[in-house]
């Protein structure tokens, strides 16, 4: 073997077992910050969910505004909480994927559009009335493998495992 290769392995024997640790959790600690604050914002707003809800899917098109409001502001609060301290994590990052789908279909997405490359423009940080699904679709991407993985070894979630199986 050469150098570099030896070089190599020795690179990847450190940062495979240090990967289980810590390669989840600023994945964690993003979405906690994004989706708590998004929450709070619920939780010292107005609900507005009255303008938007003939937009949600099956079935919280036909859930009371009010109970919307709650369990979006909730599930976003405690969802954070529980990503912090990777406790539930796949239960909250699910949760929070559904929150964003819902999201994307009654805030997000475009009113109308007549071909895939107009669809393509509402992936935009602003509306320029083509819908702004961009940062919704991206916490999406960032929580599937929060779902699949788990916390990493950095969590609350580990600990439990460890201590019941």
């Amino acid at each position: 073997m050469d150098r570099v290769h030896m070089f190599w392995k020795r690179v990847v024997n450190v940062l495979e077992p240090a990967g289980d640790w810590v390669a989840l959790l600023p994945i964690r600690l993003l979405m906690a910050y994004e989706f708590g604050k998004a929450g709070f914002m619920k939780y010292n707003g107005n609900n507005w969910f009255a303008n938007v809800q003939d937009n949600f899917p099956f079935p919280f098109n036909v859930l009371p505004v009010e109970l919307s409001w709650f369990l979006a502001t909730w599930f976003e609060i405690i969802g954070a909480f529980g990503l912090v301290l990777g406790l539930f994590t796949r239960f909250w990052a699910f949760s929070l994927i559904i929150l964003s789908i819902v999201a994307i279909a009654g805030v997000h997405w475009p009113d109308d559009y007549s071909s895939f490359a107009e669809l393509w423009k509402g992936y935009a940080v602003s509306d320029k009335g083509f819908g702004n699904y961009r940062i919704p679709l991206l916490f999406i991407a960032m929580l599937i493998p929060l779902v699949f993985k788990g916390a990493g070894k950095l969590s609350i979630d580990h600990v439990l495992a460890k201590r019941f199986k």
